[in-house]
């Protein structure tokens, strides 16, 4: 039997057997069958056969019982074998589509969600979500299934990148991926084209964003005794590949490659901290040349940085042949940055690191930039209005949402483990992300008093005077001495059409001397101000400002923003390193506020 038919037998539930024998009915049985009844179950089998064609034709499916052998020394299923499963599923499923040969060219945003124990089963499937040429992107969903409770869990998803690879060197151009039968294929199908020139471009924002990240190397290098230096995490293993190793190709197999790569990563992790760490998301799995039967192959891993709770580990494959072997000549085939974290292991921190080389300098870099590249790409691709932000506001709830609106700004800004992204004179960019929330924060030294730059940042229809994004804020309604409503339009971003806001900021000066001056802003529905069909109509959960006084007319205004889908589009650019949006309207506004000279108190 092929492959394909049986997947489709595969397919067949204990109760879709009777469906399928009514699906394809003899001659004499149509010749029979004249009720207008038999007619429409003869439709509806129809209906179903189209739909299961239809999905059989974009997706492979893998189904494994998880067993001893496929664990770890914990029980649980080891990431190597799961990447060996999820590179083999994704080969099948781009060669169903392409009807050639496919190689993998790169695996990258792989989230793990769960982990999975002996005895429990491990669904993958696997659909070319979009083709572009010689290469098409291949979207990887993978389920687990508890036996006993029959719970059904998401473990990861992820994307690779495969190349056709035609005999005798023959050009082909892939047939399009026409069959998209339900919303979810639809966008998937959209979203493909973004994550191709994100994939495109990450190089360039990458090397652009490596020119303008300034550190404090002397932090990283201190004097504190319980940094640790990354070339104690180095790691060095070598690998015969054998036939058992070869994919159908007669190439080396790339879930093996990527496989021996993971260990080699988490002996590098676990050297730094002294546990096993989780393997939590994979930034990218770079093939970049083949291997064959009888090469012997060199993993080089190391610890790059760490986060708090989280770590990157590089890892650098090289490939000789019995010839290149005996002269050291090695050929760089394949690389990968994985992020392990100490979920679920005691709440443990990992160790703050230091680089003692030029290289480890460039490693510690590149992971803070990566991270921040990687964060800004799942915010960007997986943004989505969940329901609606803005609460009503009514007289009777005016005091409510006031307090409320301060306390959110007021915990937000309390929050720890704020990651800087870019240090300059006098400005500083971070970020803070928490689950599925993204937070950015912009800290700016002004030559004002305290007192001066509230009263200016709390006067929001001044604002569009040094905020580039403002097109107009007019003031809805004072509802008392300190709350105002006010309707913001912004600029349109990147030929979006544009958007406007209707916010209710809620302002507080200190009670006594040390404490802040606290601007909040949040989104609000105010019926006097409906949308304007000009205009899409965004909100703002929670944003502000918290102003700290110092010495000699200075003071330090702290900008926090926690990210919306409406917000997003305002950030994405500087996130990514495509633009400098947030620096230049944080220079605007410094050099606003110290060019008042005056104001009215």
């Amino acid at each position: 039997m092929s492959l394909a038919g049986y997947s489709d037998c595969m397919d067949i539930g204990p109760g879709d057997s009777c469906c399928l024998e009514r699906s394809l009915p003899s001659a004499n049985t149509i010749l029979k069958s004249c009720s207008f009844c038999e007619a429409s179950n003869h439709m509806e089998d129809t209906d179903w056969m189209k739909e299961k064609t239809s999905a059989s034709l974009r997706q492979v499916e893998m189904c494994q019982s998880v067993l001893p052998f496929h664990a770890n020394h914990k029980g649980e299923l080891s990431a190597g074998q799961l990447l060996k499963w999820i590179d083999t599923t994704a080969c099948l499923a781009a060669e169903k589509h392409s009807g050639i040969p496919c190689v993998t060219a790169s695996v990258d945003d792989i989230q793990f969600e769960e982990t999975v124990k002996i005895g429990q089963i491990i669904n993958v499937k696997a659909a070319v979500n979009r083709a572009f040429n010689t290469s098409m992107e291949v979207g990887i969903t993978v389920s687990v299934q508890d036996v006993q409770s029959r719970s059904l869990k998401r473990v990861c998803v992820g994307y690779s990148t495969f190349v056709a690879r035609p005999a005798a060197a023959a050009k082909i151009i892939l047939k399009p991926v026409k069959c998209l039968p339900t919303q979810e294929d639809h966008v998937e199908y959209s979203l493909a084209s973004e994550r191709r020139r994100l994939r495109l471009d990450n190089e360039k924002a990458f090397n652009k964003l490596m020119q303008e990240t300034h550190l404090q190397t002397d932090a990283a290098n201190g004097n504190d005794s319980s940094l640790v230096s990354t070339e104690t995490t180095r790691v060095e293993s070598i690998e015969l590949v054998l036939p058992p190793h070869a994919n159908h190709h007669g190439n080396t197999f790339g879930g093996q490659i990527m496989a021996w790569m993971e260990n080699a990563a988490s002996v590098a992790a676990s050297r730094l901290c002294g546990f096993s760490p989780i393997l939590k998301s994979v930034d990218m799995f770079k093939f970049r040349g083949p291997s064959t039967i009888g090469d012997r192959l060199v993993f080089k891993a190391v610890v790059n940085n760490t986060f708090q709770k989280s770590l990157e580990v590089g890892v650098r494959v090289e490939a000789y042949n019995i010839e290149e072997w005996t002269q050291g000549k090695p050929r760089h085939i394949n690389s990968a940055f994985l992020i392990y974290s100490t979920s679920g292991v005691d709440g443990r921190e990992f160790p703050g690191v230091k680089y003692t080389t030029k290289d480890g300098l460039r490693r510690y870099v590149g992971a803070i930039v990566r991270k921040r590249i990687r964060v800004a790409r799942k915010h960007i691709l997986s943004c989505k209005e969940d329901g609606p932000l803005s609460v009503p506001w009514e007289k009777s709830n005016q005091a409510y949402l006031s307090y409320n609106n301060i306390a959110a700004l007021t915990v937000l800004a309390g929050r720890i483990g704020w990651e800087i992204n870019i240090s300059q004179p006098k400005i500083r960019t971070y970020m803070h992300e928490e689950y599925d929330s993204l937070s950015v924060k912009v800290e700016m030294d002004v030559n004002v008093l305290a007192k001066k730059s509230f009263y200016m940042l709390s006067d929001l229809s001044i604002r569009p005077k040094w905020d580039k994004h403002y097109l107009d804020c007019k003031e809805v309604e004072s509802v008392g001495k300190d709350d105002r409503l006010y309707h913001i339009k912004c600029q349109e971003v990147n030929k979006e059409k544009a958007r406007d806001f209707v916010v209710l900021m809620s302002c507080r000066q200190p009670s006594k001397a040390g404490e802040s001056y606290i601007i909040a802003l949040r989104s609000v529905i105010v019926a006097s101000v409906p949308p304007d069909p000009g205009y899409t109509r965004s909100e703002i959960l929670c944003a502000g400002f918290v102003i700290d006084g110092g010495a000699n007319d200075h003071c330090k205004v702290s900008y926090y923003n926690q990210v919306t889908p409406g917000v997003l589009p305002f950030v994405a650019g500087t996130l990514t390193g495509w633009s400098k949006s947030v620096e230049e309207t944080a220079s605007s506004c410094i050099r606003f506020l110290e060019s008042v000279q005056s104001v009215a108190f």
